[in-house]
């Protein structure tokens, strides 16, 4: 394991992705925790051409810049470990991104599969209160003294025509006009 050393700050190269995850109030919180106990974790760099390319440590990197340090203690690493890490890094990426997708999935499958038993039950409910209204109905009309014959017989027939060669035969037997 490479030991920490001492690097300059004007001598590390921050790539511009980085710098674009870099949250200013975490700086300030890691800036304030070095005033008071000093920097406890190395940055780590890799060698580019008479600078150095930060790899790890950007905001106890801009921390350091932040308190007009002139030095920040870092671990000097590899292109070939940095690539490694990449790598790994990458298939964690990978692997975090399809278990993302296989529970989005599983929410969509139960949300559909709500909505289908929702519209299911909403059926039942129709053809329940269809069929309560049709008993109300049939019983108002035996109770009703005033209700004609036909009503009546009808009530109590047990069978609404579906066809009107049905319909006609049941005016003729309960004596109705068509």
């Amino acid at each position: 394991m490479p030991k920490p050393e001492s690097f300059a700050i004007d001598k590390i190269y921050v790539p511009v992705k980085r710098k674009k995850a870099l949250k200013p109030e975490l700086v300030r919180e890691i800036a304030e925790s070095i005033l008071e106990i000093g920097q406890q974790a190395p940055i780590l760099v890799r060698p580019d051409e008479g600078r150095f390319v930060l790899v790890e440590g950007l905001h106890r990197f801009e921390a350091c810049k932040a308190l007009g340090e002139k030095t920040v203690i870092g671990i000097l690493v590899s292109a070939e470990i940095v690539h490694q890490k990449t790598l790994l890094s990458d298939s964690a990426e990978a692997e975090a991104e399809r278990d993302k997708m296989a529970r989005l999935k599983k929410l969509r499958l139960e949300k559909e599969a709500a909505e289908r038993s929702a519209a299911a039950s909403e059926v039942v409910m129709e053809t329940q209160s269809a069929v309560l209204l049709r008993k109300s109905s049939e019983k108002e009309i035996r109770s009703n003294p005033k209700a004609s014959r036909s009503q009546a017989n009808r009530g109590t027939s047990g069978s609404t025509p579906r066809t009107l060669s049905e319909w006609i035969t049941q005016q003729k037997r309960d004596g109705g006009r068509y």
